[in-house]
C-alpha cells in the first residue's frame, strides 16, 4: 500500500519538497507590540493541474497546523474560517494568481510570535510550503509619543499642546490618548493619531509635569512622554535645570577668582615686607653720611 499512498503525500508537499515549488519570503520578521508589519512573499509553482480561469486560494498557517482541519491565520478564500485571535489583524494582501503571497500583520501581539507557512490551491494543484516558513518576532514597544508645545506659556492665557504618534499604523485600531497635568485644562480637537490639550496655566504651574499617555487597545501596549511646563511671568523662577547649571557656574567662577586673588594678595604683602626690611637696613649708613656732609 505504501506506493499507492506516496504520490498524494508528495503532491501535498508534506514530506518531500519539489524544487519546482518555491517560496521567496524572509526567514525572520520583527515588529514592535501594537504596530504593523508587512511580510513580502512571492510564490512559485509549476503550471500543472490548473488553468488561467481557475481561482488561486492562498492560506497562511501557524507552524504545526493541519491544513485540512485547522483554521488558517489569513486567507483570501471568503468561505474559509480563520483563527479568531488573528481575525481582522492578519491579511493576505497579495494575489497568488500573480505569484504574490504577501502578508500584513496589524496590531501585533506578543502571542503572535512564532513560525508561519504558506499554502496555495488552484485547480487540482495543492501545495504547502512547510520548509520555507518565516519566523515572527514581537518585541516590546519602545516608541514614545511626540508632544508639541508652543514654548513658554503665560498665566491665564490658553495654549495648545499636541500629542501625536506618527509611528502608529494607519490601518490599525486608533490609539487611546490620555493627559495628566495639574494645570487647568480641557481637551481640544483630535484625529485618529493625535490629541490636543488646551492649558490655561497659573503661575504655580511653572515647572510642573505634563504627561501624554497612549494606549494601543488591541495589543494593550502603552507608551508615554512627560515634559515640564514653562510659564513666564514677572519674577518667575527659572527652570530647575537652568538654575542648576547657573548655580554651578557661579560657584566655579567664585572659586577661580579666589584662587587668583589670594596668591596676588600674598605676593603684594611679601613685596611690602621686603621693601620695609630694606629701608630699615639702609637707614644707619645714610644718617652718618648726611651728618658729615652738613656743616656744623
Amino acid at each position: 500500500m505504501l506506493p499507492l499512498l506516496l504520490p498524494p503525500l508528495l503532491w501535498a508537499g508534506s514530506l518531500v519538497q519539489d524544487p519546482r515549488y518555491h517560496l521567496d519570503v524572509p526567514r525572520a520578521v520583527s515588529v514592535q507590540e501594537g504596530l504593523c508589519v508587512r511580510v513580502p512573499c512571492f510564490v512559485y509553482h509549476p503550471r500543472e493541474g490548473w488553468k488561467d480561469s481557475d481561482q488561486a486560494h492562498g492560506y497562511w498557517f501557524r507552524e504545526g497546523a493541519e491544513v485540512s482541519t485547522d483554521a488558517p491565520v489569513a486567507t483570501n478564500k471568503l468561505d474559509r474560517e480563520v483563527q479568531k485571535e488573528t481575525q481582522g489583524r492578519f491579511h493576505l494582501l497579495g494575489d497568488p494568481r500573480n505569484k504574490n503571497c504577501s502578508l500584513e500583520i496589524r496590531d501585533a501581539r506578543k502571542r503572535d510570535r512564532g513560525s508561519y507557512f504558506f499554502r496555495v490551491e488552484r485547480g487540482t494543484m495543492k501545495w504547502s510550503y512547510r520548509s520555507e516558513r518565516f519566523f515572527l518576532n514581537v518585541t516590546a514597544l519602545t516608541h514614545q509619543p511626540h508632544v508639541l508645545s508652543p514654548g513658554a506659556l503665560e498665566p491665564g492665557r490658553p495654549g495648545n499642546l499636541t500629542c501625536s504618534v506618527p509611528w502608529a499604523c494607519e490601518r490599525a485600531t486608533p490609539p487611546i490618548f490620555s493627559w495628566t497635568s495639574a494645570a487647568p485644562s480641557s481637551l481640544g480637537p483630535r484625529t485618529p493619531f493625535s490629541s490636543v490639550l488646551t492649558l490655561t496655566p497659573r503661575p504655580q504651574d511653572h515647572g510642573t509635569r505634563l504627561t501624554c499617555q497612549v494606549k494601543l487597545p488591541t495589543s494593550g501596549a502603552m507608551a508615554e512622554r512627560t515634559i515640564l511646563l514653562s510659564v513666564t511671568f514677572p519674577g518667575a523662577p527659572q527652570s530647575p535645570v537652568t538654575r542648576g547649571f547657573q548655580g554651578d557656574s557661579t560657584v566655579l567662577v567664585a572659586i577661580l577668582e579666589a584662587a587668583v586673588k589670594i596668591p596676588l594678595l600674598f605676593l603684594c604683602l611679601l613685596a611690602l615686607l621686603v621693601r620695609s626690611c630694606r629701608r630699615k637696613t639702609a637707614r644707619p649708613a645714610g644718617g652718618t653720611a648726611d651728618a658729615t656732609a652738613i656743616p656744623g
